[in-house]
Order: C-alpha cells, then structure tokens, then sequence
C-alpha cells in the first residue's frame, strides 16, 4: 500500500512567514494561488508583461509581479506552465534567484526528470500533483473539500522538503482528500504512458475506428457517431463514479457478455506490445527528447496532426449532432474550435 497523507499529517506553520509565487494563472496556477491565499499563506503571481491574465489575478485580489520579481521576492516558486516553456522560463528569469534555502516546486514532474529545469544545490524540489482539472480545484476547496494529489521530493537540501510539501498540499486543500507519496520518475512516466495509450491516444483512435468501420459497411455517419463517440461519455462516467464494475451492472447483459467476450479481440497481444514499447520510449527520455526537438522546430509534426484531425468525417459529423443538442454545447469551445490553433 502507498503511504498516503492527510491533514493531521501537515503542519502548516512550515509556510507561516514564507512567501509562495505561484508563476503562470491558467487553470492550475489560478486554483493554487487562490485556495493558498484562502489558507492564509502569502502569495504573489509571477506573469510575463502583456499576459492576459495579470488583471484576472489582480482582480482576484492577488500581488502580480513578473517571473523574475516574484521569484526573487518569494521562498518557495512553484512552476505552473506548460511543460514545453518550463525550461526557457525557468532559465531566464527563476534560476538567477533561487538561493539556498529557497524552495522550487512543480505540479508535474515533465521538466525536472527530464532535464528541462535543472536545480541548483541547496534548493528544495518537491512536486504536488492535484489529480484534477484546476476549476474542480478549487470548485472542492470552496465547499471545505478536496481533491486527492501526488506528492513527491526530488531534493531534500534542507532536509525539510516533505514537510514543506505537505504543508503546501495541505494549503491547496489536497490533505483534506489524501496525498499519495510517490517519485518524479514514477508520476511523470504513469502520466504520460496513460495520455499516449490511453486516455488521449488510445481512445480516440479506437473511437475513430469503430465510426470509420461502420461507415464503410454503409452505415449512416450520425448512427455511428452515436455509437462509437457521444455514448462514450455515458461510460466513462459509470467507471469515474464507482469503478468498472459498476459500469458492466450499469449496462444491459448484452453489452456486458459482448464487451466482456469481444473486448480482448480488439486490444491483444500486439497492441500489449506496442504500449510496452511505448512506455520504454517514454523511461528512456525519447519521447521528451522528440517532443523538446518539436518545438524548437515550431511544432511541424503536432500542427500537421491537428490539421488532420479536424479534418476527420466524425468531427463534422459531431458538430451536427451536437447543434440539436443544446445541453450539450459550449458556445466558446465551438469558438475556439473554429478559429486557427496557434502554433
């Protein structure tokens, strides 16, 4: 059994007089600097100038500063960005101000494992890793809940690091819910393997499939969107609320012995093989490697895929049937669907 923390596990007087920048204000980095402030520690946010979201966090009642004021005024920087800027950000405006005794933390363990933020000595490096979207973050914090997180140390300089990182999990509200121990090794290469075999890649070529099989077989587009697609969701959540089974007593005894007798015919040993060997490429760094390389290149590769794929007969098929379906719609994820991604 892993150990797991909770809040009689932290002490939250290893953040009293410290001082957290929480640098970038998306969706994570808007939940921690709010439920940190919430929690009575001192918080600043580190923006570039021009951002759009230094008057959000200032009208949310935050400090903002940029990058490199906050991390020089701050004890402990947590970095809130996306993974492929971590690098440059952290190199040009947090490493001329990490000092011993300074703390860097992280949500996810992508740029420390692999290269990308290198620490100097004398700095404690943790990760907390709320296992949630930012807005139910907080959204659960709100209500005096919580959502369960990672914990991890990468550099334990003060010898005080895991303290310190409970008492930031406990600060975002994550001790309320429960703290899973684990290694930056083992959070970012999990994390990862799950978005590339699974949950991004996995699942949408095997919707894509399914509605391309039965299209070619004569079948009408929007039938198959149906089946293959919209009623996907209607899955996943039985399997979110209380596991897979409850998904299999969920659905009709015919889905149940089909799905249960026919499912390892289309997932086999071949496809076991290829996730095998894409987990060895994400442990042996090739894919961060690849996708540093992408975009230092300008992203090529991942713009000629997107292309691709909002050319695909489902997505035009999905939008039509998503127009009857008014409960369903998000006027502005339609909107940005619609405009040119940036690269």
């Amino acid at each position: 059994m892993p150990s797991i923390f909770y809040e009689k596990d932290a002490d939250p007087q290893v953040l009293k007089g410290r001082t957290v920048a929480v640098v970038g204000y998306g969706s994570q980095g808007h939940a921690h600097a709010l439920n940190l402030r919430d929690s009575g520690i001192k918080v600043i946010v580190g923006l570039y100038r021009g951002s759009k979201s230094w008057q959000k966090a200032e009208a949310d009642g935050l400090t903002v500063k940029t990058v490199a004021e906050a991390a020089e005024a701050a004890d402990v920087i947590i970095i809130l960005l996306p993974d492929e800027v971590h690098g440059a950000v952290y190199r040009e405006s947090i490493l001329p101000h990490l000092r011993p005794g300074k703390a860097l933390a992280v949500s996810h363990a992508f740029s420390v494992h692999f290269g990308q933020v290198v620490p100097p000595q004398g700095v404690d490096v943790f990760m907390v890793a709320p296992k949630s979207p930012g807005h139910l973050l907080r959204r659960q914090y709100a209500e005096g809940k919580g959502v369960p997180a990672l914990v991890a140390v990468s550099q334990d300089a003060s010898g005080n690091c895991q303290r310190l990182a409970l008492a930031y999990a406990w600060g975002i509200g994550c001790a309320r819910a429960g703290v899973i121990e684990t290694t930056f090794k083992e959070e970012v290469e999990t994390d990862l393997f799950g978005e590339q075999a699974v949950l991004c890649g996995g699942i949408t070529e095997l919707m894509k499939a399914g509605f391309e099989t039965l299209v070619a077989a004569g079948y009408q587009p929007e039938v198959a969107y149906f089946e293959c697609l919209h009623e996907m969701k209607l899955i996943v959540d039985l399997i979110y609320e209380a596991g897979m089974g409850w998904m299999w007593y969920s659905v009709s005894n015919t889905a149940e012995y089909g799905g249960l007798t026919r499912g390892r015919r289309i997932i086999t040993e071949e496809t076991r093989a290829a996730m095998r060997e894409m987990l060895r490429a994400i442990q042996s760094g090739e894919f961060a490697r690849e996708w540093v390389l992408e975009n230092q290149a300008g992203r090529p590769v991942l713009n000629a895929h997107r292309r691709q794929a909002a050319a695909h007969p489902a997505e035009e098929v999905g939008r039509r049937l998503r127009a009857m379906m008014p409960w369903l719609r998000r006027p502005e994820a339609e909107a940005a669907l619609a405009g040119t991604r940036s690269p």
